[in-house]
């Protein structure tokens, strides 16, 4: 289980399973987490967060932020919205044709947090999962064994 947080939301504490559900809880879950240690333990070493800017273009907003696994930079995540439309089916190509402006061949497919929440409403549980699955790889890439030089 993967407890987040997410400045937008203050007041809420994420907890993610892998490949399972997003709860949603308040700010207070982490108090709890600390009272069941004796079943759940905390992986400080695995501490990553992305902490960044936060821009707006007209009806467009823009997150970009670097990840950090401890002291050291592992990433770059850009997290990108479109405010006024909450399905994200009916808005991705023109979520697309945004970043191609500023992101180019860089831009990113569809997320595959879309493909099981076809004309349903986006929540902020979509947003963690999305960074859950980004942590994961900058993670994978951490662990991938560097061969010696000759």
């Amino acid at each position: 289980m993967y407890v987040m947080h997410n400045s937008e939301y203050p007041l809420s504490c994420f907890a993610l399973f892998e490949n399972g559900p997003c709860l949603v809880a308040d700010a207070n879950f982490d108090t709890l987490m600390v009272k069941l240690k004796g079943f759940f333990q905390n992986a400080k070493a695995n501490k990553i967060e992305s902490r960044g800017t936060r821009y707006q273009y007209c009806d467009f907003l823009v997150k970009l932020g670097t990840v950090t696994m401890g002291p050291s930079a592992r990433g770059i995540s850009v997290e990108v919205e479109y405010c006024p439309c909450v399905i994200p089916n009916d808005c991705w190509n023109l979520l697309m044709e945004f970043m191609q402006s500023f992101m180019g061949s860089h831009t990113p497919g569809i997320p595959s947090v879309f493909g099981s929440k076809h004309d349903s409403t986006y929540s902020p549980g979509d947003t963690m999962v999305q960074y859950m699955e980004l942590f994961n790889k900058i993670r994978k890439q951490q662990q991938v064994p560097v061969a010696g030089i000759r």
